[in-house]
């Protein structure tokens, strides 16, 4: 499957996250995107290296900026369960506007066709690093990187693009 392109409106999807009460729900995509202007961004794994030190770290430290240009959700997208996101959220206590969304068996990553097989790295399907800025369930901006890149998706090429 291609990936999602630019005027694509996105899959719905039911994702794990845990709220702010630290209960764990099932929310769908279209009921967090519906209305809004969000970011979604994807990275291959929680607790890895470049997702951790670099891709979240930007758009936790510019969601003030993002939202001042009209962002009204930030959600993050990886392939690992609502546990390990929970885990991984709780090491980033300066975050207050990042929802870390868990795509336990990359069903989303696959509507999406950002899949990305890492198996013969002992890491299974895991999703592509991207970003995108989606205005009412529409593609405004895709921004996929290569496997092994991470440059586009990075929060301030977002926040030039808005």
């Amino acid at each position: 499957m291609a990936p999602i392109a630019v005027g694509e409106s996105i899959p719905d999807g039911t994702l794990g996250w845990f709220d702010e009460n630290d209960q764990l729900q099932n929310v769908s995509i279209h009921s967090l995107a519906a209305g809004k202007k969000v970011i979604l961004f994807g990275v291959p794994g929680a607790f890895t290296r470049t997702c951790s030190t670099k891709h979240v770290p930007g758009f936790i430290t510019s969601a003030e900026e993002l939202k001042s240009k009209g962002v009204d959700e930030i959600l993050l997208l990886s392939v690992n369960d609502a546990f390990v996101m929970k885990a991984w959220a709780k090491t980033f206590p300066e975050n207050k506007h990042v929802k870390f969304l868990a795509d336990g068996s990359a069903t989303y990553a696959r509507a999406l066709g950002l899949e990305l097989d890492l198996s013969e790295k002992g890491m299974g399907i895991r999703s592509r690093r991207f970003a995108l800025v989606v205005d009412d369930l529409k593609v405004k901006v895709a921004n996929i990187e290569e496997v092994g890149e991470f440059s586009i998706s990075a929060a301030d090429e977002i926040l030039k693009a808005l």
